[in-house]
């Protein structure tokens, strides 16, 4: 999970804090400011919902209501959902290698220890 400051902050700079909002697998810091919404779990990397997501999909954010829509038929969604692969995982030896087969989801902790 990266963290988000870096793109909040671009949005913000170019004036789309109140027109545009920013949906991710990511994590964010104190200094985020907006309509933002993380640690989405299961994760793009696994193939939640989040990985599924295309460009100019309309997505539904309420934080009233607390719902967070894909706005994308069902039909759809499958055909995605079967088409959908996971990435090649950016390091493959080493200590970040290990880390990646080892930890868990984010809804979980992001726990090393398999008991999540």
């Amino acid at each position: 999970m990266q963290e988000m400051l870096a793109p909040t902050s671009a949005l913000i700079g170019q004036g789309l804090g109140e027109s545009v909002g920013l949906l991710t697998d990511g994590r964010f810091s104190g200094g985020t400011w907006g309509m933002v919404v993380g640690h989405v779990a299961p994760e793009a990397y696994v193939g939640g919902m989040i990985a599924l997501i295309e460009e100019g999909d309309s997505i539904t954010i309420d934080a009233h209501k607390l719902l967070l829509q894909l706005n994308v038929g069902d039909e759809e969604i499958a055909r995605r959902r079967a088409q959908w692969r996971p990435p090649q995982p950016r390091y493959t030896r080493g200590l970040m290698a290990k880390y990646m087969r080892l930890v868990s989801t984010a809804s979980k902790g992001a726990i090393t220890d398999g008991s999540g």
